[in-house]
């Protein structure tokens, strides 16, 4: 059975800055711990499921893994392959599949359910009748990285983000795979841990390159902890402790390294970068990465989820509400 692991790798070294500003001061606890992360939503130990813009009511069943948000659906699944959508706005509203095997990640657009099983096998599935539309074979993985990205749609197409390093694209209406473009090609951790569009160009990472593909593909190698996006801009944290600002088109637009920095999270927010660092540091840097404040937050060990203002780790977030 393939197996899900964090990434995770140790240093009798840690990062202490040489000026800390101040504490950060917009941070708090919660009632409910975080027990459960997928690339756009996480579950609280109450089983309530928490969005990027906050809690909502839906519980996610006993034995489920929550996979994700999606066209106004959450959606779970069970180790034996049975999964379950449940809409936002009216609970009532719940359908189940039985897939009969381990389900890696899912999406959903009108009628149509994508699926990536967990052998990295690929599926379109409409959800009226339930009927298979298409299936499409994948190379098994060994091992992947826990951060697995759900299926896109785009524009009449689905964009799979496979467990071995690859874009697979595949048309709704003709039910047919397109195009397959490898971002990489390492033998464990070599899933699609991001996917963006901007400036009309697909971004895919695994933790080992990034790729920018349109009509022509660019490919760059880094050790990747996150990556966030503006309008017009990327931002990598490694694990060399840099934070990196690219184009589009993965041109180096400026980097600065903090010497031993173990990155959790990245957001960018009214203009400004902001990376949480393990040790207990938020670090504050201008769009153009050429100025940067450091102040020092609680942090614990546990899950964290990157929401849209909020760093969320284990039972506390940390706001950029100031």
């Amino acid at each position: 059975m393939i197996a899900f692991i964090f990434g995770a790798c140790s240093s009798k070294e840690v990062y202490t800055p040489k000026v800390v500003k101040d504490d950060w001061k917009f941070h708090g606890s919660s009632k409910e711990k975080i027990v459960d992360v997928s690339s756009d939503v996480a579950m609280l130990q109450n089983r309530k499921v928490l969005l990027k813009d906050g809690a909502i009511e839906v519980k996610i069943d006993e034995s489920y893994r929550l996979l994700g948000s999606s066209d106004g659906w959450i959606i779970s699944s069970n180790i034996d392959g049975k999964l379950s959508i449940t809409f936002i706005e009216d609970e009532s509203m719940k359908k189940t599949f039985n897939l009969k095997k381990t389900i890696a990640g899912a999406s959903i657009k009108d009628n149509i359910l994508a699926v990536l099983f967990a052998d990295n096998e690929m599926a379109l599935y409409s959800i009226s009748n339930k009927s298979l539309l298409v299936k499409i074979k994948g190379s098994t993985p060994i091992v992947v990285d826990a951060k697995i990205v759900n299926p896109y749609f785009m524009n009449g197409l689905v964009v799979f983000l496979t467990l071995d390093g690859k874009v697979v694209i595949v048309n709704v209406k003709l039910k047919k795979k397109l195009r397959t473009v490898i971002v990489s090609s390492e033998d464990h951790f070599n899933n699609i841990i991001d996917f963006h569009v901007v400036d009309s160009k697909l971004i895919a990472a695994t933790g080992y390159k990034i790729l920018s593909m349109a009509q022509k593909e660019t490919r760059e190698s880094y050790e990747i902890r996150d990556i966030t996006y503006n309008d017009t801009d990327i931002y990598i944290a490694t694990k060399q402790g840099e934070i990196i600002s690219l184009t589009p088109d993965l041109q180096v637009n400026a980097k600065v390294k903090f010497p031993f920095a173990h990155f959790l999270g990245l957001i960018f927010y009214k203009d400004k970068l902001y990376a949480l660092e393990k040790e207990g540091y938020i670090i504050e840097l201008s769009k153009d990465l050429q100025k940067y404040s450091v102040y020092e937050v609680d942090v614990k060990d546990g899950y964290v989820f990157v929401a849209d203002k909020m760093f969320y780790v284990d039972d506390e977030y940390i706001s950029l509400e100031q």
